[in-house]
């Protein structure tokens, strides 16, 4: 193996286990949001579906519906994501090659309806999502069952104190969303061991 290749292949793998690191562990109600950045809220953004904040600034990771030049969802890749790097003055920016492949990206599959479609993370597969349009609005959104709540995702944060570039010390990421049964907003932590 070249060393060009052994090089990004050891970056990869590191990604990958900081992203696994960032969704596993155990579920805890959340308390509050201890991050001493003041993170934007995304507005105005074409078909977004969920954003992921984290430390240690204030980009966002933005999940939206990718729709065909017909206006009908694109089955074969349902899913659009990418930066608004608000750092770098709200500049839209398309994921890297190592973060769409290996930490920020997502994988789809249609269901047996072949009008919804689960999705993983590329960095996690034990976390299952599902995409589906609701009769309430007619539109796409995310789904996912934690801590036995199933919630229409809104947004991701992710608490990172400290550590490295390629290894920071995840504290806990926290999944705020609508909550089907109530219809209220909630927010279930994923706390790290």
């Amino acid at each position: 193996m070249n060393k060009l290749l052994f090089k990004y292949f050891k970056k990869s793998l590191i990604v990958i286990t900081i992203l696994i690191n960032i969704i596993s562990g155990n579920l805890l109600a959340q308390s509050k949001n201890p991050s001493p950045l003041n993170f934007p809220t995304p507005k105005n953004v074409d078909n977004m579906l969920f954003y992921i904040q984290r430390d240690p600034n204030i980009n966002t990771a933005i999940y939206a519906v990718n729709y065909s030049e017909n206006g009908k969802i694109d089955k074969s890749n349902p899913i659009k994501s990418y930066w608004i790097r608000y750092a770098e003055k709200g500049e839209k920016k398309d994921f890297s090659y190592m973060q769409r492949k290996f930490a920020y990206g997502i994988e789809s599959k249609t269901t047996v309806n072949n009008e919804e479609f689960e999705l993983q993370f590329v960095s996690y597969k034990k976390l299952s999502l599902t995409l589906k349009k609701i009769d309430s609005d007619q539109k796409y959104h995310v789904f996912v069952n934690v801590n036995q709540k199933k919630i229409q995702v809104e947004k991701i944060f992710v608490r990172i104190e400290g550590g490295s570039f390629w290894l920071p010390n995840v504290k806990y990421a926290e999944i705020t969303g609508i909550d089907a049964s109530s219809n209220k907003t909630i927010t279930e932590r994923i706390v790290l061991k």
